[in-house]
């Protein structure tokens, strides 16, 4: 590893070598919660998803735009550390009681970008959550087909790319409320094809809990 840091020194968010994430990029990543309900999920045409949780709005933070960019293309797992606490801190300012019958679902990602990446941030997400929270996690949800990157879609484009991509795990009681966990969520179309697979399968309500929202 000291020979790793020597070839390829770690440098953080703004460039400071050392580290992936400074104290002072951590002490600038603060909770500023966004919430969309069911109603306005519905005036944007997201037919299944319940709720949208966000630590933060996506384009107000650049900081949090480039910690998650960092961590899926440039494949830096240790910062899901930082980014699950944003979560739960954007969480804690809202008060939000989750006890019963909740489990936390990871969105899926193909076998073929898992590969390719090492990891899915979403499980490294959930599990920073389950932690703070006592929540438990399951995979409840398998992507059953590869979609692409979304990033520079359009809206009817993503919703075409997911449409029945995903499917549930069947080997695995349903529970009554899913919270899904994943980074993004911009127009909300992934998240939307997760909870509609959940819902057919009888869960009752679906939220997603995100990094960063819009």
């Amino acid at each position: 590893m000291v020979l790793l840091d020597l070839l390829f020194p770690r440098r953080s968010l703004t460039g400071a070598e050392g580290t992936f994430i400074s104290p002072n990029e951590c002490a600038r990543l603060q909770p500023d919660p966004v919430i969309e309900d069911s109603d306005a999920l519905r005036q944007r045409s997201i037919t299944s998803l319940d709720c949208i949780r966000a630590a933060v709005p996506y384009h107000k933070s650049s900081l949090v735009r480039r910690a998650v960019h960092t961590l899926k293309y440039k494949r830096i797992p240790e910062l899901a550390e930082t980014l699950g606490e944003l979560i739960v801190e954007g969480l804690e300012r809202e008060n939000g009681q989750y006890t019963n019958q909740v489990i936390l679902c990871p969105v899926p990602l193909h076998w073929t970008r898992r590969f390719s990446r090492g990891f899915n941030q979403a499980e490294l997400l959930a599990s920073v959550v389950s932690s703070a929270t006592g929540l438990p996690v399951q995979p409840l949800l398998r992507r059953t087909r590869a979609t692409g990157f979304q990033a520079h879609r359009g809206r009817a484009e993503r919703l075409t790319a997911v449409r029945s991509a995903f499917r549930l795990d069947q080997n695995i009681p349903v529970p009554r409320t899913v919270i899904l966990i994943d980074d993004l969520a911009t127009t909300g179309a992934t998240l939307d094809a997760c909870a509609e697979v959940l819902k057919v399968g009888g869960v009752e309500r679906v939220e997603g809990w995100v990094v960063a929202h819009g």
